[in-house]
C-alpha cells in the first residue's frame, strides 16, 4: 500500500503546473504540497516537499527531523547528492535515493549549469515534527 502511496504522489506532483515564478539561476526554493497523518499508524504522517534548483542551484548542507525517513526522486532534471560519507552521485528523472534516520545530506545540488531540476521527497516522519530540515550553518 505504502508503494502504491507513492506512485500515485508521485503521479499527482508530475501533473503539477509550473509554478508562478521559475527559481532563479544558483536558487533554490523547498515547498511542501501535502501533509497527511496515517492512520494506520497513530502518531507518523507522510509529507511531501518539492525541491526545484534554478540552474547552477542547490541547497546547504543539512540534516532532517531526528524521526524522518525520506525517499527522493527526481521528476526533473538531475540532482546531484551525497548522503554521509557516501560518493557524490548524479540522479537522473525516475531515480530515487533514500535518507535513514539521522542521515547528512552534504550535497543537495542541481546537477546542471543550464536547466532547472525537481523533486520530490517524501517523508514519514513524526506528526509532532514541525522542523523537516535543519541547515549545517544558519
Amino acid at each position: 500500500m505504502f508503494g502504491t502511496t507513492l506512485l500515485g504522489t508521485f503521479l499527482a506532483v508530475s501533473a503539477i503546473p509550473v509554478m508562478a515564478a521559475d527559481v532563479a539561476r544558483g536558487e533554490a526554493r523547498v515547498t511542501t504540497i501535502f501533509d497527511h497523518s496515517l492512520p494506520s499508524v497513530p502518531g507518523k504522517s507522510l509529507r511531501g516537499v518539492l525541491v526545484e534548483c534554478g540552474p547552477g542551484g542547490s541547497s546547504p548542507s543539512h540534516t532532517h527531523a531526528a524521526s524522518a525517513f525520506i525517499t527522493a526522486t527526481v521528476i526533473e532534471g538531475a540532482v546531484r547528492s551525497r548522503i554521509n560519507d557516501g560518493r557524490k552521485k548524479v540522479f537522473r528523472v525516475g531515480e530515487s535515493f533514500v535518507e535513514m534516520l539521522g542521515d547528512h545530506h552534504g550535497v543537495s545540488a542541481n546537477a546542471s549549469d543550464e536547466d532547472p531540476s525537481k523533486l520530490l521527497a517524501v517523508f514519514v516522519v513524526d506528526t509532532d515534527d514541525t522542523k523537516l530540515t535543519t541547515p549545517d550553518h544558519p
